[in-house]
């Protein structure tokens, strides 16, 4: 005989069924696509996933039973217990397991993990009616006590919301560090990520050690929770070898912030690298993939090399270097660089990084299209302009270079100028500063002579352009008559090359695939007797938006900023 047909007789009352058995009858939690079975606080614990969470890049560790790390409603949908749709389910907190098996199932992939210190398991709710007794009793049980809501605050830890960053950390791993600065380098690593405050919409961190060879500990959302997190730092094992600090950056950003891998469109990308003396390899390569790729790279440099490891270091200055070559396109490299005396004073240096790291206003490195454009100017010297009219125009386009950011690693601007020839002025990478582009850019002399516009065209796209990434490369091209020669052609010939002049269509829709991702993006600016035709045939698609005409030279001037809003439109779209 069950306990529930012993008390119905004796209460004569009604009774749910599930509320004989206890937490049955609690109202599902809602929860979010990315909560973790870390983030349950009950056993048995009824939670309620949203739908669509196969939208979202949820990490699942595990087959039946799972590592807590683990996304609830992922684990929830792997295992068949809800459908994309989402729903109720039930979650069984259980021991933590050693190897956890990965498949894929329902269209979860799930992933292998060698060991976790707790885990769970998942069913659905049991759905019982109402049952009745007609039998009844003068004795009345005790009125049963109101079920406590879970805490939203116990239930999910969302993060600091006003640091949402997505931070790679390298740490260092070699020889020069040893097993004791290790540890407190590790400790200084998990200080950071709690005054950080990891959660869901908070920052996101992950973690790459540097060796001989770069190992990955954890990828950007595989620890969103501070306890899961600061124990996956606490369980990397020191490596020892080399100090190839340059192949963990290149490694880092090669694979930590694509999307595939948990990087989240929109959040700044940080690269924070720990640094104990000095590299055992070439940072150059590394710092212009960061660049290329707008990553913030904070260098964090403790103590100075040891008398032994002078013999191996590659680069002597490397001290004074580090900050500019690391950086991506930043204005002020003191901001990214942070030197710490000694690992055994590091705890007062937490929270100040912790504050840079957070500092959204500063961040400076991300591509903007400000920073980030090669700009060519293609300057008509033909007789009919004239030497005073030529200066209006080089005044004209040094008002459109002044609006970026030229530097070193930052927007880069060249010239050439054309008249039956064409002369290259100044290239992308002959001057490292905005003021010395810019006067480069006024002291360029005075041609004189025919007009072959297209013959410009088809010497500037194979002398001044690098291949870059889309919507980077720009060239404005400014005459003020006829061309003797063809512009329709050489556009078409510069298209075959692989050399885009569209931004969203080709001129010839057989050409459209190619011109996906553009490698130039051209403006045409005519004065006086430039025909409208040949300018639109120059310029990039939509032609309205990149076409520019007036009477005058003095009329010039009121184009300048359209042009600098244009370029950064074509940027953005592109990007």
């Amino acid at each position: 005989m069950t306990l529930l047909t012993v008390l119905l007789p004796l209460t004569g009352l009604l009774f749910l069924v599930s509320s004989a058995f206890g937490s049955e009858s609690s109202v599902p939690y809602p929860v979010t696509c990315v909560t973790r079975g870390a983030d349950m606080m009950e056993d048995g614990q009824v939670v309620l996933c949203p739908p669509d969470c196969t939208q979202w890049r949820v990490s699942v560790f595990g087959t039946g039973v799972y590592a807590s790390v683990s996304s609830v409603c992922g684990a929830a949908m792997h295992r068949g217990v809800v459908g994309p749709s989402g729903g109720p389910v039930r979650v069984h907190r259980l021991q933590g397991q050693h190897n956890y098996m990965s498949s894929y199932a329902h269209g979860i992939q799930s992933q292998a993990l060698s060991h976790w210190t707790t885990s769970f398991s998942l069913t659905k709710p049991v759905s019982v009616p109402l049952e009745l007794s007609s039998v009844t009793s003068t004795t009345a049980l005790p009125a049963a006590k109101p079920l406590k809501k879970p805490s939203v605050k116990k239930a999910l830890t969302l993060g600091n919301k006003d640091c949402k960053m997505d931070i790679a950390m390298v740490i260092d791993s070699s020889n020069n560090i040893g097993q004791r600065r290790f540890n407190l380098q590790k400790s200084f690593v998990s200080r950071l990520a709690a005054m950080l405050r990891v959660g869901p919409v908070g920052p996101h961190v992950g973690l790459v050690q540097a060796s001989d060879s770069p190992q990955t500990e954890f990828y950007l959302t595989n620890f969103t929770q501070p306890k899961e997190l600061l124990f996956a730092i606490k369980e990397a094992a020191y490596l020892g070898g080399d100090t190839n600090t340059g192949k963990a950056i290149m490694h880092t950003v090669e694979s930590f912030f694509s999307q595939e891998r948990g990087a989240r469109r929109g959040h700044p990308r940080v690269l924070l690298v720990l640094l104990d003396g000095w590299p055992s390899d070439d940072l150059e390569p590394a710092a212009t993939l960061a660049r290329e790729s707008g990553i913030n790279v904070f260098l964090v440099s403790v103590a100075k090399p040891a008398p032994e490891e002078l013999g191996t270091v590659r680069d002597k200055d490397f001290m004074k270097k580090a900050p500019l070559s690391l950086q991506a396109v930043c204005k002020d490299n003191g901001f990214f660089s942070y030197l710490i005396p000694s690992w055994f004073s590091s705890n007062k240096h937490v929270k100040p990084l912790a504050q840079r790291l957070c500092s959204l206003d500063s961040l400076l490195c991300s591509k903007t299209c400000y920073n980030s454009v090669n700009i060519g100017f293609l300057i008509d010297g033909s007789s009919s302009v004239g030497d005073g009219n030529f200066r209006l125009v080089l005044d004209f386009l040094a008002a459109v270079a002044r609006s970026f950011d030229i530097s070193d690693v930052g927007a880069r601007i060249g010239a050439v100028q054309f008249t039956y020839d064409q002369r290259l002025e100044f290239g992308l990478f002959d001057h490292p500063s905005k003021e010395e582009a810019i006067n480069a850019l006024r002291r360029i002399p005075y041609m004189s002579g025919g007009t072959a516009t297209g013959d410009a065209i088809t010497y500037t796209t194979q002398n001044l352009f690098r291949r870059t990434g889309p919507g980077r490369n720009f060239l404005i091209v400014v005459t003020d008559g006829q061309s003797y020669d063809d512009v329709a052609a050489p556009a078409l010939a510069a298209q075959k090359q692989g050399v885009c002049v569209c931004v969203f269509r080709c001129l010839t829709p057989p050409l459209s695939p190619v011109c996906q991702s553009p490698d130039i993006t051209m403006y045409s600016v005519g004065v006086a007797w430039a025909p409208l035709d040949d300018l639109r045939v120059m310029s990039s698609e939509p032609k309205d938006s990149h076409t520019f005409f007036t009477r005058e030279f003095t009329g010039l001037a009121d184009f300048a900023q359209p042009l600098v809003r244009g370029i950064c439109r074509d940027f953005t779209e592109a990007n």
